[in-house]
């Protein structure tokens, strides 16, 4: 039988931290998780336009200023944080026109990767259960991982080639932490889910003509943001969930679908690739992990 979450046990107790949870897949995951009783802490760039989606909520929701685009601020949140349970790295931007973020980033590379890579090693010490990234079956969608520049310095921009690599990204991060941990001998784990496909509001930021009429194409063929969640859920709660193993939906080339085990690209497994990448983003963000 399917996993639903009316399968997740009573979360009295247990605080979680979600990263973009002003609405999308976060404010759904949010939505569960409080009326299982947990504490839900809402981090969002805009605080002002997320604490309305928080009153709607019924249960501990909590509403607190976290810029990813800006690693100042990601000091400034983690730094404001006690002990809780579970990290969800939610937040994402989705191919959207060049820019760049404060510190200088490729700002698809710098919010959807470099600032959950620094958000989850300061708050690495201070998490009890586990980290949960979200990729995306776009990972698959870029040839390679350009470890030399991902930071499109020497290259042409290509929006969505800088999405997928993004998203490779968050799941090589994802696979490279746990690994780490186990390495460490901690009891911490580090999940990777993708939601498959859902029409939330990142198919609207493109700002292109394509954001007038992809969120209908999008309904037809995925699934909505509720069931699109279920992923992140299932890994944020499920106690004996394997961390190892890449959790999504998997019909309809994977756009739609309860959870389930799902193969990735064969980059995203390459285990030189992966440390690559850590030592890269910790060069990038003069961040390095303690003990790891």
């Amino acid at each position: 039988m399917a996993w639903k979450p009316a399968d997740i046990a009573d979360q009295s107790g247990r605080t979680f931290v979600i990263t973009g949870a002003n609405g999308g897949l976060g404010a759904e995951t949010t939505k569960v998780l409080a009326a299982k009783g947990a504490t839900v802490i809402m981090a969002c760039r805009n605080a002002e336009k997320a604490q309305p989606v928080a009153d709607k909520i019924d249960g501990d929701v909590r509403v607190a200023t976290l810029d990813l685009a800006d690693l100042a601020s990601v000091r400034a949140f983690a730094d404001k944080q006690g002990d809780f349970d579970v990290l969800v790295n939610n937040a994402g931007l989705m191919n959207i026109p060049f820019s760049r973020t404060k510190d200088g980033f490729e700002t698809q590379f710098g919010v959807n990767h470099l600032g959950h890579f620094v958000l989850t090693g300061l708050l690495l010490d201070r998490i009890s259960d586990r980290v949960v990234t979200l990729a995306s079956i776009a990972h698959k969608q870029t040839p390679k991982l350009w470890v030399d520049d991902l930071n499109y310095e020497n290259r042409r921009y290509q929006r969505n080639l800088a999405y997928a690599q993004a998203k490779l990204s968050n799941l090589m991060f994802g696979r490279e932490l746990q690994r780490r941990l186990t390495e460490a001998g901690s009891a911490k784990k580090s999940y990777v889910v993708h939601p498959g496909v859902s029409a939330t509001d990142l198919f609207s930021k493109t700002e292109t003509p394509l954001d007038l009429v992809s969120k209908p194409f999008i309904r037809l063929i995925g699934h909505a943001p509720a069931k699109a969640a279920h992923s992140t859920l299932f890994a944020a709660t499920e106690p004996d969930a394997d961390p190892t193993t890449y959790w999504g939906p998997n019909r309809l080339m994977q756009s739609q679908g309860p959870v389930e085990a799902c193969p990735s690209s064969k980059i995203s497994r390459d285990p030189e690739l992966l440390a690559k990448l850590w030592i890269e983003s910790e060069r990038l963000t003069g961040f390095s992990y303690k003990g790891l």
